[in-house]
């Protein structure tokens, strides 16, 4: 049996959230980020333990927000305007204000695996922060200087789910959930 390990980032997608309430949950089309470097997602869970008859009895947790951290080529003036709240104005020029605002969207990718299956994944709805700028001047050995921007994840209102992750070689996959991955944000037949 081979096992799957995952090997690789690629296809770094977003999808701006438009509506998310009781009833459903709308997704605008997913564009291409960037070209993908390192993804980390840290789930935050917050647990608490009761203490009874001298020792514990129960536990509980439950899912606070989910760190984002992605390390890309480059962040486009674009994707700037998209991702962060900024405006490019009619001269082209990328103005940030302080009262600019995130929209939330939707962060999907896919990770080739030892096995050669993908994992697919698609967190649905947070929001990115201003990213650190990092600048430095070339010398005898050129060092690429890559932005990282982060962002925080929450579940969605509609239906509490926060994240969807399908394997390619998986038994029962539908070769249509994987063909339109990144044609629009997952979402489960009704």
């Amino acid at each position: 049996m081979l096992v799957s390990i995952i090997i690789g980032l690629k296809n770094i997608h977003v999808a701006e959230l438009l509506t998310d309430n009781e009833t459903e949950a709308i997704y605008d089309t997913p564009k291409r980020l960037a070209l993908a470097i390192e993804a980390k997602i840290k789930p935050n869970v917050n647990t608490a333990t009761l203490y009874a008859d001298d020792g514990p009895a129960a536990t509980e947790s439950s899912l606070g927000d989910i760190e984002v951290e992605l390390n890309i080529d480059s962040l486009s003036t674009e994707m700037q305007e998209f991702l962060l709240g900024h405006e490019v104005n009619a001269e082209g020029v990328l103005i940030k204000k302080s009262d600019d605002q995130a929209p939330y969207v939707a962060l999907g990718f896919n990770s080739p695996t030892s096995d050669g299956q993908n994992q697919f994944v698609w967190l649905y709805k947070g929001k990115f922060e201003l990213p650190e700028a990092n600048y430095k001047t070339k010398g005898e050995n050129i060092e690429y200087q890559t932005p990282t921007i982060t962002g925080k994840f929450i579940k969605r209102e509609f239906d509490n789910a926060w994240k969807a992750t399908v394997m390619s070689g998986d038994a029962g996959v539908l070769e249509t959930v994987i063909n339109n991955w990144f044609t629009s944000v997952y979402k489960e037949a009704a």
